[in-house]
Parts: C-alpha cells; structure tokens; sequence
C-alpha cells in the first residue's frame, strides 16, 4: 500500500497533535494506513447517539468514509476530505466543524486495487463482485471503496433527527425515514468492508452510502443498478477505535446480540421498517 503524504493529527482517548520530530512523524504515517472508528456500530444500535467528537476532529482521522450525526440527524458520506451531511428532507449540506459525531468509519484513501464493473442490476451483483475480489487480496482485512459513475436507477435514505433521551437506532428510523429514488444520476458510491470478525463492533460486509455529483443529493444506498464503471478499493491493515468516556455509554450492556437491529438499519426500506 503506498505511504499517504500527509501527516495525520495522533489520537489516544482523543485527539492530540503530533509533535514534529520524526518519530512521530513516522507513527502519524502509519495511522493514515489505518481505519479509524468512532464508537460501535453496536452502541448506536443500543441508542448512543450523542456526539463523541465533532466534524473538525473527525477531518483530521480521514479523507473518505461514512458515518452519521447526533442524534441520528442523516447521513454521513466524506469525500475529499470534505464531510457531507445529507440530510432528512434530501438536501445535503457541508458540515459544520463543530457538529457532533456519535459513530463514523473513515479512512486516507489510496487506490489500492481496480475493478472495472458492467451491467450490474442491483446492489447484490455488485456486494458479489466486490466480495469476489476481496476474497482474491484478504478477506480479513477492510477495504474502504469508492465508485464514481452514472447510475441507471439508485435508492437511497436518510432520515431526520431524534432528540434526548435517545431511542434505538431502528426506533429512531421508525417513522423518520426518508427515501430517494433517482434515474441516470452522476455520483460517487462511498462505502466500507469489515471482515466477519468485527461482529461485536461493526457490521460485517458491506455498506454504502451516496452522494450527488452537484452535492445536492445523497444517502444510505438501499439499492441501485449499474451499466459500467471502476471501482476503486483501499485495503487496511490497521483499525483504530475510539470509545466514549461517559456514563452512559459504560452503562451499556455491549453484549447484546443487536444484529438483528442492526441488518433491518442497513437494509430495511421504510414500508418494512414500520410494519
């Protein structure tokens, strides 16, 4: 994996800066090489969705990845080393540095491994010919992956935001969730791999967000097509987590089985979410 050039702000129970002598250096290289995780999957699920950092600090751990925001307040897709908030009503907006973050997976991305793609029919196919090619190069390490393209047809979500005392992730979309459908739209697919390990903390397999060539459209991808395109993976090696130091979060019981909430999160359409 190449070096990444730049030097990325050191993060223990927090986030430090860097001194400048060379050791350092060298350790904030090695920390561009890693997937930093704010908080579980698995505690957002149980309903942690206060702010765990801000969007300024998250800046400084990536320049691509996904996430969302206090209170469950849309989604998140950061690209370019810009965070984009899109959110409940279909708008996306630049976010401000000092909006909270209560999870997010972020990552400096390289363009590790290419994979041209053609006609792919839905979000099936193309979770198929990526975990193909993941199996080729290391099923067990991440892969952030990033895919520019026109898509024929894209379904995508977000939702509006929930106030204290937080309910859990699925009842925080129970009712709040909005979907999007759009036809020949150009946009980059952002997404992340977690190996089957990381059960406990992440979602093992594939997630995906979207967002609009003009940045004025994106989401949590529910479903979508694909005539041709390149998609671009950057194989990790390296996690790094960052965890709450609250109360409440030690209050949680982290090990609750909550896949069951957690798949309906990131796949259930809005009629089947609130049967």
């Amino acid at each position: 994996m190449n070096i990444k050039k730049q030097v990325l702000a050191a993060f223990l129970a927090g986030v430090a800066t860097l001194g400048a002598n060379s050791d350092q250096a060298q350790a904030a290289n090695e920390e561009r090489e890693s997937i930093a995780q704010v908080a579980l999957l698995q505690s957002l699920a149980q309903g942690y969705l206060g702010g765990l950092l801000t969007a300024g600090e998250l800046r400084t751990m990536g320049d691509t990845g996904i996430g969302t925001f206090e209170g469950l307040n849309g989604e998140m897709i950061v690209l370019d080393g810009t965070i984009y908030q899109a959110l409940g009503d279909g708008k996306v907006i630049v976010t401000p540095d000092s909006t909270r973050i209560p999870y997010a997976t972020v990552t400096y991305f390289d363009e590790d491994i290419a994979l041209p793609l053609k006609n792919i029919k839905n979000k099936a196919e193309f979770e198929k010919a990526l975990t193909d090619t993941v199996r080729k190069n290391g099923i067990n390490s991440f892969y952030m992956v990033k895919l520019h393209a026109t898509f024929p047809s894209i379904l995508f979500r977000s939702e509006y935001g929930s106030k204290e005392p937080y309910p859990t992730l699925v009842e925080a979309l129970k009712g709040k969730q909005t979907e999007f459908t759009e036809k020949n739209i150009n946009g980059t697919l952002v997404g992340i791999y977690c190996p089957n390990y990381m059960n406990g903390l992440n979602s093992p397999g594939w997630h995906f967000h979207f967002i609009s060539d003009d940045k004025k459209k994106g989401g949590h991808i529910l479903e979508f097509s694909l005539n041709n395109g390149t998609v671009y993976l950057d194989k990790t090696d390296k996690f790094t987590m960052i965890l709450p130091d609250d109360q409440k979060f030690q209050n949680l019981n982290l090990a609750k089985d909550m896949s069951a909430d957690i798949n309906s999160a990131e796949h259930d359409t809005k009629s089947k979410l609130n049967k």
